[in-house]
């Protein structure tokens, strides 16, 4: 007997859209003047949150007057751009997503009303709905249950509100963008990867397409060998700035040969693209290999999405070129992978960043 296949996991919800009466609240506010958060509900805020759930709020009620009873409640921190009106939630939910930038099968919403439910499904059939009785049970379903929890997940609400907080200043800042840059005191941290990061670097490698070198996928099991190999880097790279944290926004994996370094991979969130921070990367690493007199040699496979890697590559001077130095490296495993090689000279500082990086050019500890 044939088993019948396994059916396929299911799409995990990024942002959770509460109704307040009756919902995450018991009571009617405008009616009831007073109402409550049982702390069972509490609790699921609360978990949801430390599973990098992002949460918002849908609710038909007076702004100023709901939102003041979250904050009394203590929880207003946790709801990224409540939608607090008198318009249809379809329209609320719509707006939500489409300011997170999420797709709306990642969104998923919760009310008391059967007809608030079926007229968001009505408009938008890829929102997962739920009623208000399975509050407390969202946290067991797999859809909120993210396999692996990483560093920057736990923190995803408090990256999401300084993004927000940086956004609003660039709308409000004139003149060149290297002007606003350098008000944001950039500080990235250049590190050799930990066991705590290890499943946000694999994460970098497997999601991010447009600033990913090669589209190659390193899992968890892969670059934890690859730690312990004296030859190898696996670096990882934050950043932060005066608004919050960025998180974890690159990863590099560098093997050394005596004349030469080989970069495997370098993946970049497209988050930071306008921080110039693929640029500031490279140029790091080009100094350090500068200081060490070795050769760089990148290996780099054009796909649909990776022209802007590709530009930082070229604007960095790494181009198609023999040199002898690069016959210590093996065959590329793929027809279409270009080695792309560069003689480093010193760079000079980034004017918008600073960066403390690991020295490479001095040996390990």
């Amino acid at each position: 007997m044939t088993e019948a296949p396994a059916p396929p996991p299911a799409q995990l919800v990024k942002c959770l859209v509460w109704d307040l009466d009756n919902t995450l609240w018991q009571g009617t506010l405008i009616e009831d003047g007073d109402v409550s958060l049982p702390d069972a509900i509490r609790d699921v805020i609360v978990e949801l949150d430390s599973r990098g759930v992002l949460q918002s709020v849908a609710s038909k009620n007076d702004h100023e007057t709901a939102w003041a009873r979250l904050e009394k409640l203590g929880v207003a921190d946790y709801f990224v751009l409540p939608e607090i009106g008198w318009g249809p939630k379809s329209e609320s939910v719509c707006r939500i997503a489409d300011a997170l930038n999420f797709a709306l099968g990642t969104i998923a919403f919760i009310d008391d009303q059967p007809t608030e439910r079926a007229e968001v499904t009505y408009h938008h059939p890829e929102v997962r709905c739920y009623p208000a009785e399975a509050a407390t049970g969202l946290p067991r379903l797999p859809e909120f249950s993210p396999p692996v929890q990483t560093v920057d997940s736990r923190r995803r609400r408090e990256m999401y509100q300084a993004g927000f907080r940086r956004e609003a200043a660039r709308a409000e800042t004139s003149g060149p963008d290297e002007d606003f840059l350098r008000t944001l005191e950039l500080n990235m941290r250049i590190g050799r990867a930990t066991d705590e990061e290890l499943s946000r670097v694999e994460e970098l490698t497997l999601r991010t397409s447009q600033m990913n070198a090669t589209g190659v996928h390193y899992s968890d099991s892969d670059l934890r060998h690859l730690r312990t190999d004296p030859a190898h880097e696996v670096l990882v790279v934050t950043l932060t700035d005066r608004f919050g944290p960025h998180g974890a926004v690159g990863v590099l994996l560098l093997e050394r040969h005596l004349d030469l370094w080989h970069l495997k991979l370098l993946a970049t969130s497209c988050r930071v693209v306008s921080f110039g921070a693929g640029a500031t990367i490279l140029n790091w690493l080009i100094d350090e290999a500068a200081g060490a007199g070795v050769h760089l040699a990148a290996d780099f496979r054009p796909t649909d999405r990776n022209r802007m890697m590709e530009i930082a590559y070229r604007f960095a001077g790494f181009e198609q070129s023999a040199c002898p130095c690069t016959e210590a490296l093996p065959e590329p495993p793929t027809a279409n992978l270009q080695r792309l090689h560069l003689v480093p000279a010193p760079r000079p500082h980034s004017t918008t960043t600073r960066v403390a990086a690991v020295p490479l050019a001095a040996p390990q500890p």
